[in-house]
């Protein structure tokens, strides 16, 4: 079975100021090393007098891609710390850009640890942190007569209903999570007595929302 991961859903944007420096941090999903690198260039685009653009991203479901830059400033200051905070967030498919506007005065290579790091925390804890979780399409098709028993069994179970189309029978497009997809299937044919014929369609990722006390919400 698929593990969950967790990930970032949209793009957050945070700013602080540190001893006259500006810092603008910038989160978003990403499901590719190329998606990574496209929000980075879009972030530099944005701020072409900026004085430094550092980033970290893992751009994969299980953590071997990950890139990160110190974009000028001293080795190891930026790039990796940034990096740090997604792997002790435990993120994801997940990149993050902080945009430096030099303010005159030098931090020292911890001050900037500690003002790459925070920059990417205090982004990160605003974002809209999503569970990615493998899900099974179905389709579901079922006659007339079916029709308010199916929609009454989809409301007291976790999936969610896509599309309906009506023709010589009502076919249900449902995407349910891969882990419980059998007990679905399963309880729905029983429910129904045999009268609902059941195909999978396709198979991928959709992000769920969060509960404040970390669960997912379906």
């Amino acid at each position: 079975m698929e593990r969950a991961i967790l990930t970032v859903h949209g793009r957050t944007e945070t700013e602080k100021i540190i001893e006259k420096s500006r810092f603008l941090t910038y989160s978003q999903h990403v499901g590719s090393e190329e998606e990574a690198r496209a929000f980075i260039a879009e972030i530099r685009g944005m701020h072409p007098f900026a004085t430094h653009c550092c980033f970290a991203f893992v751009a994969d479901k299980l953590g071997n891609l990950q890139r990160f830059s110190d974009d000028g400033e001293p080795q190891g200051t930026a790039g990796v710390p940034i990096l740090d905070v997604l792997k002790n967030k435990k993120l994801f498919e997940t990149a993050v850009a902080v945009v430096r506007y030099f303010g005159g005065i030098k931090l020292g290579a911890g001050g900037l640890v500690r003002a790459y790091s925070s920059s990417a925390a205090e982004n990160l804890a605003a974002a809209d942190i999503r569970s990615l979780e493998k899900c099974i399409e179905l389709a579901i098709e079922v006659d007339y007569t079916g029709i308010d028993s199916v929609q009454k069994y989809f409301s007291t179970h976790t999936c969610t209903v896509l599309s309906s189309d009506y023709g010589a029978k009502v076919l249900f497009t449902v995407a349910v999570k891969k882990a419980g997809v059998e007990a679905f299937e399963k309880g729905l044919v029983d429910y129904m007595q045999g009268r609902v014929d059941i195909v999978k369609t396709d198979e991928y990722y959709s992000a769920f929302p969060l509960e404040e006390d970390g669960h997912v919400r379906f």
